[in-house]
This record gives C-alpha cells, sequence and structure tokens, in this order.
C-alpha cells in the first residue's frame, strides 16, 4: 500500500505545481489608461493626414553650415557614444539572463600521488605509494518550471529595448540641442549688426548736435543725453560677443572637438527658412517618440521582474550529473571498468528567508508601478510638447510679421525725424524718442525671428525627429 499512496502524494504535489504555474506569468497586468485625442487642438486645417517630418529635417532650414554641423554631431558627439557603450553592456545582460536557461558543463582532470604510512603507530611501521588519475565532466541545470529564469531573460531583453530607445532620444535631443545653440548664435550675430548700426545711427545725431552746442542752438542737457545713448549702444556689443563665444563653444562640444580648435562662420537668422511641420494624428505619436517607446520598454521590462519576483516563491527543481573515468593507473585510465556517473535531481523550497522574496516582490511591483505612471507622463508629455511648439511657431509666425511692421514704421519715424533735426524743425525730444523706438523694435525682431526658429526646432523634436522603429534599432550599434 506504501508505493501507491506515494504516487498518490507525487501526483497531488504535481498537480497543484501545474495549478500555481499557470498563475505567473502576466499576473495583474496593471492597465495603462491612456487618453489618446483624435487630433491636436492647434494643427492647421490638412495637417493630420499629412506625412510626419524627414529624418534629415534639419535640412528644411536650408543653411548648409546647419547640415554640416547636425551630420558632424551624429557622427562624432559624446553623448551618443555613451549611449551606444549602454546598448553594448544592455546587450550583455541578456547573455548573462538567458545562461540561466541552458545547462551548465564543466571538464575537470585529476592526477594525484600519495604516501601512506601503514602498521603500527610506531616509527618503523611500513608505508606505501598510491597514484590516482580522473578524468570527468560534470553538468547542472535549472528547471524553468515557473517561468523565473524566462521572466528574468525576457526582462533583460526590454531592458536592451530600452537602451536603443535611450540611443535615439540622446540622438534626438542632441540635434535639437545643436539646432538650437546655432539658432542663438545667428541671433547674437544679428543683435550685434544691429547694435552696431544704431551705434553708427546715434553717432550722426550726437555729431550733428555737438554742431548746434557749438552753434548755440542745442544744449548741454540735450548733448549729454545723446552721448548717454551712444554710450548706451557700446556697452551693449561685448555682452553679445560674449554669447557668440560661448555658443561657439558649446558647438564645438556637440560635435566632440577642441573649442580652440574650432570655428563657425555663422550668418544671420533671416538666411535660415522655416519648413513648413505637419503634426499628423496624435494617435501615431505613440510610435514616432523614442522616448515614448523607451518608457513603454521600460513598463515591458517591469512587468517581466515581477513575474520573476513572484516565480521566486515556488520551489526550485535541478538536475545534476557526473561521468567519466577513474584510475589508479594512467595506462588503464579509459578501461572499461573506470568508467563511472552519477545522476541526482533535487528540489529547494523556500521556507523562511526573513521576508526577503516578499520584499523583493514589493520592490518590483513597486517599480513596475512608478514605471507605468512614468509612462502615462511620457505620453501626455508628448502630446503636450506638440500643442506647445505648434502654438509658439503660430504665434511666432504672426509676431515676427507684425514685428516687421513696427520696424519699418519706426525707421521711416527716424529717418524723417533725422532729417527735420538737420533742418532745425524738430526739437531734440522727439528725434531721442524715434530713436529709441527704432532701437527696441529692431532688437525685439531679432528676439521674435530667433523665438519662431526655437519653435521650429522644438516642434521637430516634439514629433520624434522623423524617427520610426523600423530599421532605427537595429542600426543603433555600429
Amino acid at each position: 500500500m506504501r508505493k501507491p499512496i506515494r504516487l498518490l502524494r507525487v501526483a497531488a504535489f504535481g498537480g497543484l505545481s501545474l495549478g500555481l504555474s499557470g498563475c505567473i506569468p502576466g499576473a495583474e497586468k496593471p492597465e495603462l489608461s491612456l487618453e489618446v485625442p483624435a487630433s491636436y487642438k492647434s494643427a492647421a486645417k490638412g495637417d493630420a493626414d499629412a506625412a510626419v517630418p524627414a529624418l534629415a529635417w534639419w535640412r528644411g532650414f536650408r543653411s548648409p553650415e546647419l547640415t554640416g554641423l547636425m551630420e558632424s554631431a551624429q557622427l562624432y558627439n559624446l553623448d551618443i557614444a555613451v549611449a551606444i557603450a549602454q546598448i553594448v553592456q544592455a546587450d550583455a545582460q541578456v547573455g548573462v539572463s538567458g545562461a540561466a536557461l541552458l545547462p551548465s558543463i564543466s571538464g575537470s582532470a585529476n592526477a594525484e600521488r600519495q604516501r601512506v604510512a601503514t602498521g603500527s603507530s610506531s616509527s618503523f611501521g611500513t608505508s606505501g605509494t598510491f597514484s590516482q588519475y580522473s578524468l570527468g565532466l560534470s553538468a547542472s541545470y535549472i528547471v524553468d518550471f515557473w517561468g523565473k529564469n524566462r521572466a528574468t531573460l525576457s526582462a533583460s531583453e526590454e531592458s536592451a529595448t530600452v537602451a536603443r530607445y535611450n540611443r535615439e532620444v540622446v540622438a534626438l535631443t542632441t540635434m535639437a540641442t545643436v539646432a538650437n545653440t546655432y539658432f542663438q548664435l545667428l541671433a547674437a550675430q544679428d543683435q550685434i549688426k544691429v547694435t552696431r548700426r544704431n551705434l553708427a545711427a546715434a553717432e550722426r545725431i550726437l555729431a550733428l548736435i555737438k554742431s548746434q552746442f557749438a552753434g548755440g542752438t542745442a544744449s548741454q542737457l540735450d548733448l549729454s543725453q545723446q552721448e548717454a545713448l551712444v554710450a548706451t549702444q557700446r556697452a551693449a556689443i561685448p555682452p553679445l560677443e560674449v554669447t557668440v563665444g560661448q555658443n561657439i563653444a558649446a558647438l564645438a562640444v556637440l560635435v566632440a572637438r577642441a573649442p580652440a580648435d574650432f570655428k563657425v562662420r555663422g550668418g544671420s537668422t533671416t538666411q535660415i527658412a522655416v519648413p513648413r511641420v505637419t503634426p499628423g494624428l496624435p494617435s501615431e505619436l505613440l510610435y514616432q517618440r523614442p522616448d515614448v517607446r523607451e518608457a513603454e520598454a521600460q513598463l515591458a521590462s517591469s512587468n517581466f521582474s515581477v513575474d520573476a519576483a513572484r516565480a521566486a516563491f515556488f520551489p526550485q527543481i535541478q538536475l545534476t550529473g557526473t561521468t567519466g573515468f577513474q584510475s589508479a593507473a594512467l595506462a588503464s585510465l579509459f578501461a572499461p571498468g573506470a568508467w563511472y556517473y552519477t545522476l541526482a535531481a533535487g528540489l529547494t523550497q523556500p521556507l523562511f528567508d526573513g521576508f526577503l522574496l516578499e520584499s523583493q516582490l514589493k520592490l518590483a511591483k513597486g517599480q513596475q508601478l512608478q514605471n507605468l505612471q512614468a509612462y502615462r507622463k511620457a505620453v501626455l508629455s508628448a502630446f503636450a510638447d506638440v500643442e506647445k511648439a505648434l502654438i509658439a511657431l503660430q504665434k511666432y509666425t504672426l509676431q515676427e510679421r507684425l514685428q516687421s511692421d513696427v520696424v519699418a514704421a519706426s525707421r521711416k519715424a527716424f529717418e524723417v525725424a533725422e532729417t527735420q533735426l538737420r533742418g532745425g524743425t524738430v526739437n531734440l525730444i522727439t528725434v531721442l524718442q524715434a530713436q529709441q523706438t527704432l532701437f527696441t523694435a529692431e532688437n525685439n525682431l531679432v528676439t521674435v525671428r530667433l523665438n519662431k526658429l526655437l519653435a521650429a526646432s522644438s516642434l521637430f523634436q516634439a514629433l520624434g525627429g522623423g524617427w520610426t522603429p523600423a530599421g532605427t534599432l537595429a542600426a543603433a550599434v555600429p
């Protein structure tokens, strides 16, 4: 009766094990609860059906120097190089995690010679010399009955995908940073040109006032006010030159060059074309943004980590085997009688570990919840980034047109005031006001143009920069 009872117990344990193992994979997956709008509020009519930006979106600005900087950054940027190194590490970790699913095999070879004393305990006992030779193989394999090792491998594979998406995030951020830095450089150069042009105009008025002061038709107050305005324009140039130099140094770092040996010609923001950007549908953004895909892969990795932590509660089944040859004489090592083998199967069940496994499961669930909220935020932030960039691009385009009208009217008013001042038909206060209005209007126009270019760059970045998963991740590592 003992054998049937023993078989019944084994069958009952096996049925319980299968029932429990069926609950392990995919248990308690959190709900995403994503809110995806049908269209962008600020998108122009017809933009929803248009194509997404091209991968080399910076070519639309039609600046050869900017294109060269972008291509250099893609090849030499050190942040991208760090991200690529992280991919190599993540791939290696996949191999480390996958090793647990395969048997472990090791070989051994031993040669031993031993002298042993025999007989009585006195020093006159006899002695003998013995030799022992052995050659063997040992293998062990952990049966992944509960899916723990498979879940750990899947978590590592998702982490490797995270590393590849991170590389694309770093590359896109780098490209946008290069563009923004270059635009800021151009704007600073424009402001220097405007300031020097305004300085020349103020010096012309100063020379005229000095002539009038010498003739007794202008007061010392008029002369001092104009001298202060000229000095103000001169003092505004050095900070702008600082901005130019610092942006050139920043660009040098982005393309992995020493700032001392790096030169940028620059130019003007008026030479930069702003391409038309079409946002497409919000639902497409979930696949076009590498940071969203990165957050999604991170969540998937944490899901598998929860499965692995839950499976650790159940027994571990290990199979081991050893075989080889053992003989006292090397010549007879491979004789039929020298062959041996051992086979063993073991089962280890955690009983009490100071709540270690329970705490590890809670930790994995906490990380899962954290990654879930991070994914939700990444999606909502992606939609918000596009909306903000669309609004900024539309409004700054309108403001540029309006501010250009302000500059044209202010320049005309200053020219008329200067002509009338030379003829003595207008007072100096009117001329000073016209100067100040023109100087402020021209500087504001440069700022608006810069904001427009930065908005365009931000919109390209918000839309993923033309990035698509297909074919991009495979080429992430050279």
